[in-house]
């Protein structure tokens, strides 16, 4: 994943302190810590609007998260895809299979740090699976998966609890279920507390 991300102090800081005073303008608190772990994947959940992209990042940011994240390759398109690559976006092509799951793994193995936003839902809209593409990455690379979360209820954004796949992925997606049942997107119904979640095919 050749992709550019601010990496400079001073403008690290800047954009640390921005998202900090945006997040407090609005009324956002923040919750939780990035884990010590150095590699991840970080779930982004729920994804129920255009909104969540932004407030991940500044949410990401002000925790100094140095964070990777994957977006459909449409808003990548002029003016703004230099700047979501600069911003550590990573464009996917749904309209075509590729092997991003094995690609994602590959750069956990060359990686001495990553951390890899994904949004499970894979989409706005209400979904009744979570893609479970998310959860292949991270015990195939053998890296735990950190749970991002949005509450507009609350608004409340921020990491929760850290699992390490153990490889019974029913299990596994009971214990992430758990969490986000009373987690809140900008639009409940399609939020994972209105959806079921069990294995789909990998994303």
């Amino acid at each position: 994943m050749n992709y550019t991300i601010f990496d400079t102090p001073i403008v690290r800081s800047l954009v640390r302190w921005f998202s900090i005073l945006f997040l407090w303008l609005n009324g956002w608190r923040i919750s939780g810590r990035l884990p010590q772990a150095p590699k991840m994947v970080l779930i982004a959940a729920p994804h129920t609007s255009n909104w969540d992209l932004p407030y991940m990042l500044f949410v990401a940011f002000a925790l100094r998260a140095k964070v990777y994240w994957m977006g459909k390759d449409a808003i990548f398109s002029w003016p703004f895809g230099r700047l979501f690559k600069w911003l550590g976006g990573i464009p996917i092509d749904r309209s075509q299979a590729n092997n991003v799951v094995a690609q994602s793994i590959d750069q956990f193995v060359r990686s001495d740090k990553l951390i890899l936003t994904v949004p499970p839902a894979g989409t706005r809209k209400r979904v009744l699976n979570w893609k479970t593409g998310f959860y292949h990455i991270a015990h195939g690379a053998g890296v735990p998966i950190a749970m991002g979360f949005l509450d507009y209820n609350k608004k409340l954004g921020g990491i929760g609890p850290v699992l390490q796949p153990t490889g019974d992925i029913e299990a596994d997606m009971v214990a992430i279920r758990s969490f986000y049942e009373d987690i809140s997107g900008k639009y409940p119904l399609k939020s994972i507390s209105a959806a079921v979640v069990k294995p789909t095919p990998v994303a």
